[in-house]
């Protein structure tokens, strides 16, 4: 039976009269790579600040490696690393100095700090960069960079927070190789991002809008429960007009833009053919309609249309 590393029930987080974060509840099994996705704006960096103890909760109750996150805060700090939005590197000091300033704090010394920060040049690519000024170093070895500092000490559990934000395709590609990696050594990866794509890589993720978990599941598991329904792609100008008709269709569950051409989720006895002349008697140039396998992303904008029409 594998262990729960992170357990949350009921956790909750309000500034004044906002409520960040509304209630959620999941756990984290060693060794997985959990995914937190959602919008901007979702709650999922004051959800992760409260599971680092960098934030005291409202209400509910938590657990990080055994450890309560309202009173044992301190000690959580210890057992993990975290890697924040802004990377937590001081420009101004030069690769070294940055490894050695984060080894300094979780008291990593003598040969193991040797062995470590060759490790990290290694894994960031900066061997003939450790001398350079952070500051002049790409968005992608600063990235790197920031995540060897994160685990100099050998944590556990890893807290990413939306570590590839800013980065260009190719450097999040090479991030991702790195986080299996580290996950394969046995560490529990826990990573916010609003990348539907980035949550193909994570073992199970959960789902979060306006504060709120809307689901949660493996990528598989999510499409799966989207399968009762058809989804087709639909090509078709004018796109607002088609948008304007879809509104008034039956069998149309939801629909969104992709691109220049719109996803529609239709009731499991939706038509195509009867859907293509509602568009056409609506004045709309149909070009293409046709059934389509679900996205990551399809499931959660059909979630997130669900969640709005519920109130959330």
């Amino acid at each position: 039976m594998l262990e729960t590393v992170v357990e949350v029930h009921d956790l909750c987080r309000v500034f004044g009269s906002f409520t960040a974060v509304d209630n959620i509840s999941f756990d984290v099994q060693a060794g997985e790579i959990f995914g937190f996705l959602g919008p901007n704006g979702a709650g999922k960096s004051t959800t992760i600040r409260m599971l680092c103890g960098l934030l005291t909760p409202s209400s509910g109750w938590g657990t990080v490696a055994g450890l309560d996150i309202m009173t044992q805060s301190e000690a959580i700090k210890e057992r993990i690393g975290y890697m924040s939005q802004k990377f937590s590197l001081y420009e101004d000091l030069t690769v070294a100095e940055n490894i050695e300033f984060y080894g300094g704090i979780y008291g990593v010394e003598g040969d193991r700090f040797l062995r470590r920060k060759a490790w990290i040049l290694e894994m960031a690519g900066l061997i003939e960069r450790e001398n350079s000024l952070t500051g002049e170093l790409s968005m992608g070895w600063k990235q790197r960079l920031a995540l060897g500092t994160a685990i100099v000490h050998e944590p556990g559990i890893l807290f990413l927070d939306e570590p590839t934000s800013g980065v260009d395709p190719v450097s999040r590609r090479k991030f991702w190789d790195l986080i299996h990696n580290v996950a394969e050594s046995g560490v529990t990866v826990f990573i916010t991002t609003h990348f539907m794509d980035e949550a193909e890589h994570c073992d199970r993720m959960a789902l979060i809008y306006r504060g709120r978990m809307i689901a949660m599941g493996s990528s598989s598991q999510l499409k799966s429960d989207f399968a009762g329904n058809t989804l087709v792609e639909i090509s078709a100008q004018p796109v607002m007009d088609a948008m304007s008709a879809l509104e008034r269709a039956e069998n149309v569950l939801d629909f969104a833009l992709f691109g220049t051409n719109i996803h529609a989720t239709l009731t499991n006895d939706g038509e195509i053919d009867p859907l293509r002349a509602h568009l056409e008697r609506a004045g709309v140039d149909v070009e293409r309609i046709e059934r389509i396998t679900p996205s990551l992303e399809d499931v959660f904008v059909s979630l997130i249309e669900k969640a709005d029409q519920e109130g959330i």
